[in-house]
C-alpha cells in the first residue's frame, strides 16, 4: 500500500513537470513516504531525515508524507527544521496546491485534514511495474483495534465507486498489466457507494473477468468482514489467486477481546475451515502480535497451538509496540521486552519448521509463475506463483529473451523455508 501511495505521488509530481531522479543528491525536492504502524518504523523516519539532510546538503526542499506525517503533524517541523512539507495521505490529491505554496516561498506547508468523504485517489499514477499493478478500492478503517494507529492516520473507511475501479482495471489491462492487486487497509469491508451497491465479493469477481487480466490478488483482510461469499467468488474465478492473507494477531480469545478484534478464535477458525474445504487449494498467511498487554503464557501457548492447527504457509510476526492514541496504552499487564523477544523467537522458529515441511510437499509438482526478474549471479529467473510463493528457476534456453512479465510452467526441484527452486518446462 505504501509502494502504491508513492506511485500516486510520483505521478502527481511528474504531471506538474517534475522529473524523477535516482538519488537525493540529484533532487531539488526530496519526499519521504512514511509508516507508523510500529514504533521502530516511526523512529527510522527521523534518523533518515537527518541522514538526508547531511547527505543531500542545503538548498533542497524536504517533505514528509504518509502516516508519520499525519500522526506527528507540525511537531515534525520542530524535530526536523529543514522539512518544508508535512502531508498525510488524505492530502495527496492536493499535492499540486501545496507544492505551489512552497514554490512561491512558503517554507512551512501542511496537509493534515482527514475530514473528507473522498478516497485518496489521484488523477495521475506513475506505474513502476508494467505487468503488475495495484488499485486502491477503499481507504481508512472503521475498526478500533486497541493496538492500531491506522484509524487516526488514515481516517474512516471510504470506498470508491465500482465504476471507477472497473475503469481503472480495464485501463491497466489495455496498457499491458496482467496482474491486479486490490488494496485497502480493510479491503473486504468495501461497499460500493454507487447505486450498483456491490460488496467486495462482487467487485472481486468482476475485476477477475476483465479481458487481459490473468491474476487478481487483494490485501489486507479483516476476519470479521471475511465472508463465505468471498471464498465462493474465489472458487468460481480461476483468475483470482490461490492466496488469502487473513491476519489473526493472537490465538487466544481473551487476548483478541482485549485487542478489540471483534471475533473469537472459533470465529476465525470457521473462516479457515471455509478455505480448507473449498474447491481450490489456498495458501493461507497471517499476522501475529506477541506480548500484547495482559498476554499470559497460557495465551501465548494458544497462539502456538493455532499455528499447529492452521499450518500457515507464511506469517508476519511482531512484538507489541505501543502506539499513540490507542486504547492499549492505558492497559495494565505489560509484558517485558525480553519476554516479548523470547515469544517472538519461538513463534518464528515454529513457523519456519512448518514452512520447511509445507514447501517440501511441493517438490516434483509444476507451478505457473509470473516472471518478476532475474538473478544473474545464480543464473536464475525469479517468479511468483498464484499462491504467492517465490520460485527461483532456470531456463534451458531463453534465446536471450527477457522473460519478465511472461507466465511460465516450472517444475519444483528443491525447497527452503521461504522459497522454491525449479526448472522451467515451458518452451521459451
Amino acid at each position: 500500500m505504501n509502494v502504491h501511495d508513492s506511485e500516486k505521488v510520483v505521478g502527481t509530481l511528474m504531471a506538474r513537470g517534475y522529473t524523477q531522479v535516482e538519488t537525493p543528491e540529484d533532487a531539488q525536492l526530496v519526499l519521504y513516504n512514511t509508516c507508523s504502524i510500529r514504533d521502530k518504523a516511526e523512529q527510522k523516519v527521523f534518523n533518515r531525515l537527518r541522514q538526508f539532510q547531511r547527505r543531500a546538503g542545503k538548498g533542497k526542499i524536504f517533505g514528509v508524507l504518509g502516516c508519520v506525517a499525519q500522526q506527528e503533524g507540525e511537531e515534525i517541523f520542530r524535530r526536523a527544521p529543514h522539512v518544508s512539507l508535512v502531508a498525510g495521505s488524505a492530502s495527496y490529491t492536493k499535492l499540486g496546491e501545496m507544492l505551489a505554496e512552497i514554490e512561491s516561498g512558503n517554507r512551512r506547508v501542511t496537509g493534515l485534514s482527514l475530514s473528507t468523504d473522498e478516497t485518496f485517489d489521484t488523477p495521475f499514477t506513475h506505474r513502476d511495474n508494467p505487468h503488475r499493478a495495484s488499485i486502491t478500492i477503499i481507504e481508512g478503517c472503521d475498526k478500533q483495534c486497541a493496538y492500531c494507529v491506522v484509524p487516526f492516520t488514515r481516517g474512516p473507511e471510504r470506498s470508491r465507486t465500482s465504476a471507477s475501479v472497473m475503469d481503472e482495471a480495464r485501463g491497466l489491462a489495455e496498457r499491458g498489466s496482467t496482474e491486479i492487486q486490490l488494496l485497502g487497509q480493510n479491503v473486504n469491508s468495501y461497499r460500493d457507494p454507487s447505486p450498483a451497491g456491490w460488496d467486495f465479493a462482487a467487485l472481486l469477481a468482476r475485476v477477475a473477468e476483465v479481458p487481459g487480466i490473468r491474476r487478481v490478488r487483494y490485501t489486507t483482510s479483516h476476519p470479521r468482514d471475511f465472508t463465505r461469499s468471498i471464498v465462493d467468488a474465489m472458487d468460481s474465478n480461476p483468475a483470482i489467486c490461490d492466496h488469502v492473507h487473513l491476519p489473526v494477531q493472537s490465538g487466544s480469545t481473551k487476548v483478541l477481546a482485549g485487542m478489540d478484534r471483534l471475533y473469537t478464535r472459533d470465529d476465525y477458525m470457521r473462516r479457515i475451515e471455509w478455505l480448507k474445504t473449498a474447491r481450490r487449494n489456498y495458501s493461507i498467511t497471517t499476522d501475529i502480535i506477541v506480548g500484547f498487554p495482559g498476554e499470559t503464557e497460557e495465551d501465548f501457548e494458544q497462539t502456538l497451538g493455532l499455528l499447529d492447527e492452521v499450518q500457515y504457509d507464511s506469517l508476519f510476526s511482531f512484538k507489541y509496540s505501543p502506539r499513540p492514541n490507542t486504547a492499549a496504552l492505558a492497559m495494565g499487564g505489560r509484558v517485558a521486552d525480553e519476554e516479548k523477544q523470547r515469544r517472538l523467537v519461538i513463534v518464528q522458529e515454529k513457523q519456519r519448521a512448518i514452512q520447511i515441511r509445507r514447501n517440501a510437499m511441493l517438490i516434483g509438482g509444476i507451478r505457473e509463475v509470473l516472471v518478476e526478474g532475474r538473478n544473474p549471479a545464480l543464473g536464475q529467473w525469479i517468479g511468483r506463483t498464484s499462491d504467492n510463493r517465490t520460485l527461483n528457476f532456470t531456463v534451458a534456453d531463453s534465446n536471450g529473451h527477457d522473460l519478465v512479465g511472461q507466465y511460465l510452467q516450472v517444475r519444483v526441484t528443491r525447497s527452503g523455508p521461504n522459497s522454491l527452486v525449479g526448472e522451467s518446462v515451458s518452451v521459451v
